[in-house]
């Protein structure tokens, strides 16, 4: 599941949320930014088309910027800034 160690300021950490189906990408992304320090890059990669919805969806709830999203071969990457608010 998750990887990267984020032991350095540049590091970006990465949650493999392939093959999970809404809600669990929102879910699984929003435990992993919640123990995160503000400010953190998570790249978040999904294969679930209502992905391409729902996380940028729930990036401008909870107070994250959404950096970029990739698509790629069978699905998604976004890459999230951890909010300060969330």
């Amino acid at each position: 599941m998750p990887s990267g160690n984020g032991s350095g300021p540049a590091q970006i950490e990465t949650c493999d949320l392939r093959g999970l189906n809404c809600p669990l990408p929102v879910l699984r992304a929003r435990k992993r930014l919640a123990g995160m320090a503000a400010g953190r890059l998570l790249w978040v990669e999904t294969t679930d088309p209502l992905a391409a919805i729902d996380i940028p969806a729930f990036c401008n709830e909870a107070g994250h910027r959404l950096v970029e999203t990739v698509a790629v071969a069978g699905g998604n990457r976004f890459l999230i800034e951890r909010g300060t608010t969330a």
